[in-house]
């Protein structure tokens, strides 16, 4: 499947589009920020990783527009204090702009974040993002524990990088964010990467707890080697968990076509009411669900 084969794809599911709740727009020294950390993460990674759409910001949008994505995240994150509130100020003008864009806030460890995260919800972010591996913050944190507080009572879904890939970090793995849940068991957390490579743990999570879902970005895709195996040892959890797996493709930081993420789901063989659940249904009700 290549790209210009995506709106086939949603339209003969009967969808009015899809929508992606992991994809990054960002201030343009920021993107360039993290493409340089893609460039060089070979040494890190084991593997290259040749970004895909390094293109101008308007050409990006475009290009998700033409294949019919119609609500998309733009998910900004910190890596060090003062940096998360001109971060949000930067996404809330960005989400303002643009109609399809979901508004989207992120936020660190320091003694202001419980005000700014408030002043975002108040600014209507829709979703939030942490990075535990880039940020390199523990989320049990106490900083942090008002924060998920926060989330968890306004039904507003974190989509969570806490796994270990591509790289672990000190406070990745199930074991810090599984404190962080049972101290919060309602909160919405919305599994980056489906935990990769800790699926089973992830998945647990999801299980156990009625708000966490996972998201499909850069699973059982290709580009790093046969990925089949995988898919048919997790499908059927994933065909149970339906209602809890949303879309995810980490547009544009992916060395690969757009429509290869929606062509490895297909794979799974799951069924077309899997598919309409992951790339409508689920991501809509979940962004839908704010102020519930």
């Amino acid at each position: 499947m290549k790209d210009v084969d995506v709106p086939a794809f949603w339209q003969r599911l009967g969808l009015p589009g899809l929508i992606d709740l992991h994809v990054h727009f960002m201030p343009a020294r920021v993107m360039e920020k993290v493409w340089s950390y893609f460039d060089s993460a070979g040494p890190l990674t084991g593997r290259d990783w040749p970004i895909n759409y390094r293109w101008p910001e308007e050409q990006r949008l475009e290009h998700l527009r033409a294949m019919g994505v119609r609500r998309f995240s733009s998910l900004v994150y910190a890596h060090r204090p003062g940096m998360a509130s001109w971060l949000n100020a930067w996404a809330a003008e960005f989400a303002a702009a643009h109609d399809d864009v979901v508004p989207t806030a992120t936020f660190f460890p320091e003694p202001e974040v419980t005000a700014y995260v408030e002043e975002a919800l108040h600014n209507g972010a829709r979703i939030f993002k942490a990075h535990v591996q880039v940020g390199g913050y523990d989320p049990r944190d106490p900083l942090l524990d008002g924060v998920w507080g926060q989330l968890a009572d306004a039904h507003v879904p974190v989509v969570a990088h806490v796994g270990s890939g591509p790289a672990p970090g000190a406070f990745t793995g199930p074991g810090p964010f599984g404190e962080v849940l049972r101290r919060h068991p309602t909160l919405t957390a919305v599994i980056a990467h489906m935990g990769m490579p800790e699926y089973d743990a992830f998945l647990d999570f999801a299980e156990g707890f009625d708000n966490v879902h996972v998201d499909t970005t850069m699973c059982f895709v290709d580009t790093f080697g046969d990925q089949e195996a995988l898919g048919r040892e997790l499908a059927p959890r994933l065909a149970a968990l339906r209602d809890k797996v949303v879309l995810g493709a980490d547009f544009p930081n992916i060395p690969h076509d757009y429509a290869h993420q929606l062509e490895v789901l297909e794979r799974l063989d799951l069924g077309d009411d899997w598919l309409r659940a992951v790339c409508w249904g689920n991501p809509d009700r979940l962004i839908g669900a704010v102020g519930s």
